[in-house]
């Protein structure tokens, strides 16, 4: 990663690296360190591991205090709601992760900065990387920063397809169904774009790297509109 990249990087998270090497090393995918021959370790998979085990703590700890009353059940739901790929991946999209990965020139051409399984190891690799750089509070902050913002929505967004199958089930008997209208772009980083349908009625219109992705979307905006469909 170049200087100006990784100066920029840091003012973005307001978080000022001790160890920069750290930081290069979270942002480093496999494909570019296996192009460059870079040494073992060099990748930014270990810090995701760490990452993952840190975010996980910091999840439950948040949860368990924040919502009381709730049982376990409900807390381990919401928990694999917000520390799942598509969720991680909205939160790095938010960052705009994916313009300082480093990436092998094939990953890149292909979509690999948009693609949501790399930006969602990348975000839990930076979080990783302040834990062992800046300590536990400090990677507790960057998460409540980044992802524990709007909570409930992140969580409405991972149920959105099942949330609304279960809405329409209880009030209606039109068949619900996602409708692909659109494709964009070339056969490496196509964009989908899909109609959530009650019946004839479009509910909601999603837009996705993938098909599934696109219905989960729609469906997400149909489930925030919800009222309307009750009507």
């Amino acid at each position: 990663m170049n200087q100006s990249n990784q100066e920029d990087f840091q003012k973005k998270i307001k978080i000022r690296f001790h160890d920069k090497k750290l930081l290069t090393t979270a942002l480093t995918h496999s494909s570019y360190a296996n192009e460059r021959k870079l040494s073992r370790g060099k990748d930014n998979e270990r810090l995701e591991f760490l990452g993952d085990a840190v975010l996980e703590l910091i999840m439950s700890d948040y949860l368990f205090h924040t919502y009381k009353d709730e049982p376990e059940g409900k807390l381990t739901k919401m928990r694999a709601s917000l520390v799942c790929e598509p969720t991680l991946a909205f939160c790095a999209k938010d960052l705009s992760l994916g313009d300082y990965l480093l990436l092998s020139k094939g990953e890149d051409l292909t979509g690999g900065r948009e693609r949501d399984s790399i930006l969602s190891d990348a975000f839990e690799a930076v979080i990783g990387a302040v834990y062992l750089d800046q300590g536990f509070e400090e990677a507790r902050k960057f998460v409540e920063t980044y992802l524990l913002q709007d909570v409930d929505e992140k969580v409405l967004f991972y149920d959105a397809k099942t949330s609304l199958q279960e809405l329409v089930q209880s009030f209606s008997k039109q068949p619900l169904t996602y409708e692909l209208i659109k494709e964009d772009g070339p056969d490496h980083q196509k964009t989908f774009t899909v109609e959530a349908r009650l019946g004839e009625k479009v509910i909601g219109t999603g837009t996705g790297r993938s098909k599934k992705s696109a219905e989960q979307t729609a469906a997400y905006e149909a489930m925030k509109h919800k009222d309307g469909i009750l009507r």
